[in-house]
């Protein structure tokens, strides 16, 4: 895969404790949220209209996606299930589909944006 560049923004309105005291590393597991695993499964996106701007979710943990999961805009009719996936690879995926990544805690506070 090629190197992505990206920006890593901390959003103005955040706590000082949502923030995030270590970049997270290419080769790193994070856990998101697909929607529809057996078929047609994708990542679970999300619309910010303050900033307007699609995102994909992302946690660090597990039990923190499971917790987070209650804080996300979800479609009746749908399967979600949390997933672990290679940052790197997330990445990749959500740039070439227009996506940013907003890594959240299991409170649904933003700790750090990741603008493409």
């Amino acid at each position: 895969m090629e190197s992505l560049n990206y920006e890593s923004v901390n959003p103005d309105n955040i706590r000082e404790i949502d923030r995030m005291t270590e970049p997270i590393k290419n080769d790193q597991w994070v856990w998101v949220v697909v929607q529809d695993p057996e078929r047609n499964e994708q990542f679970l996106g999300q619309y910010d209209e303050k900033k307007d701007e699609s995102f994909i979710p992302v946690f660090l943990e597990k039990n923190t996606a499971q917790i987070g999961l209650e804080y996300l805009v979800r479609e009746k009719g749908h399967k979600y299930e949390i997933q672990a996936i290679l940052f790197e690879e997330l990445v990749h995926h959500a740039a070439e589909n227009g996506f940013n990544v907003y890594v959240l805690n299991g409170s649904g506070h933003i700790m750090e944006t990741i603008k493409f």
